[in-house]
């Protein structure tokens, strides 16, 4: 214990002063935010509305280092069963992303959503709300617009498989949206 206490001591001390010999971020703080997110709408037989938007914060001053959060709602109606098939999610998502090319980055995603409980099969829909948790990993490409905007498309794998996840037994998730100030 005693060795221990005698190694960490130097280390922080170490850490310390170069933490003090950093200098002060002095980039403005609309040069370090970009927004972003998905916005999916359909309607007619099958009504699905999903809002995803997004802000994100680079770390570090090259932007290749990015971790950002957002909140989430979907809605999906269907009409073409009787009675009509609906569901209702809402929630939050924190994320980061690595650019490793000015063009690609990794990502990886923590989404918490609210949805309507499991559903049983001979009960119909349980009255419960319940919190599931998804994790999404995987990576993306964006292609510059000019200025600090872009088109991101973005593949992405579910890898808990929460039975009550929204992304239960799917593949990959292929989502394509504009980002600001990526």
């Amino acid at each position: 214990m005693i060795r221990t206490i005698t190694l960490a001591i130097p280390m922080l001390l170490a850490l310390s002063a170069m933490a003090q010999e950093e200098k002060k971020d002095d980039r403005p703080l609309g040069d370090r935010l970009w927004f972003g997110g998905n916005i999916g709408l359909l309607f007619g037989n099958v009504t699905f509305i999903q809002l995803d938007p997004m802000v994100g914060y680079k770390v570090d001053r090259e932007g290749r280092f990015m971790v950002g959060t957002g909140p989430s709602y979907w809605h999906f109606a269907d009409k073409r069963f009787t009675p009509t098939w609906t569901f209702t999610g809402y929630g939050y998502r924190v994320f980061s992303r690595y650019r490793f090319i000015e063009q690609a980055f990794a990502h990886a995603e923590f989404l918490n959503m609210n949805v309507d409980g499991a559903r049983n099969e001979l009960f119909g829909p349980l009255d419960q709300r319940i919190w599931v948790p998804h994790l999404l990993v995987g990576g993306g490409y964006i292609q510059r617009m000019g200025g600090r905007s872009g088109i991101v498309a973005q593949v992405l794998f579910e890898v808990l498989q929460d039975p009550n996840s929204v992304y239960y037994g799917m593949g990959p998730i292929v989502s394509v949206g504009v980002g600001l100030g990526f």
